[in-house]
């Protein structure tokens, strides 16, 4: 297991992890009636998957498997160990698909999109989070303190630098909405994910429940404002078939 890996469990139980999670969350807005069939693909360390199977029958899959190794599963779900092979075992057959952060993992991008509407009910819904251009030009800027990095994204650099899953190839709005539109989804909602959270040094205050509580509550006013939409750190999009 790498080191990456590692790091990045330890990150996601801390606020800066929590934070994320948890505006998905609010933003989905999925009640614990009636129960609905949800399929998590790139789970990862499956905290989605674990946090909605307490109401709902879940399939996750992930093609990492010390990810899956370390995965959280206080709840009952369905885990797979794979990639997009897998989901042609499915056919309309989700109400609820779930894929955040994923593709910019993958060269086969649009492929992925296809096969994962293949998999929705009709009315179902697909919600996917990306990482935002304009809102990684701030944090490499401001969190990393890393102009030149934020030169070269704003010059439309589309291999982002290697992470613990290796090379993020970045992708556009005007992508994600043209393989929807092909697919013949439909744009529902659209909202940013974490604005301000990580601009301030501050870690120590990340930590108290009170300003985490407040933080949350900015973040998740502000999430559907165009002008800070413009700036999240990510976008998230759900769509319909």
């Amino acid at each position: 297991m790498t080191d990456g890996i590692k790091n990045y469990f330890e990150l996601v139980g801390k606020p800066w992890g929590r934070m994320f999670y948890d505006l998905i969350y609010l933003q989905l807005n999925i009640p614990e009636t009636p129960k609905l069939r949800i399929l998590d693909f790139g789970s990862g360390f499956g905290i989605c998957s674990n946090h909605y199977a307490q109401h709902h029958e879940v399939t996750a899959i992930e093609p990492n498997a010390d990810m899956i190794s370390l995965r959280f599963c206080d709840n009952q779900y369905k885990q797979l160990h794979g990639g997009i092979e897998i989901l042609s075992q499915f056919n309309a057959e989700f109400d609820l698909v779930l894929c955040h952060n994923v593709l910019e993992y993958a060269r086969n991008q649009e492929d992925i999109s296809t096969e994962l509407a293949k998999t929705l009910n009709p009315g179902g819904r697909l919600s996917v989070v990306k990482h935002n251009t304009y809102g990684r030009v701030m944090a490499s800027a401001v969190f990393e303190e890393n102009p030149e990095k934020a030169i070269n994204l704003l010059d439309d650099v589309k291999t982002d630098q290697r992470s613990s899953f290796g090379d993020r190839f970045l992708y556009s709005e005007k992508d994600i909405l043209f393989w929807a539109d092909k697919n013949e989804l439909t744009l529902t909602s659209q909202y940013g994910i974490r604005t301000f959270f990580a601009l301030t040094q501050n870690n120590d205050i990340k930590f108290d429940a009170g300003w985490y509580g407040k933080m949350l509550e900015l973040e998740y006013k502000a999430c559907n404002i165009d002008e800070f939409k413009k700036i999240a750190f990510f976008n998230h999009f759900i769509f319909q078939k």
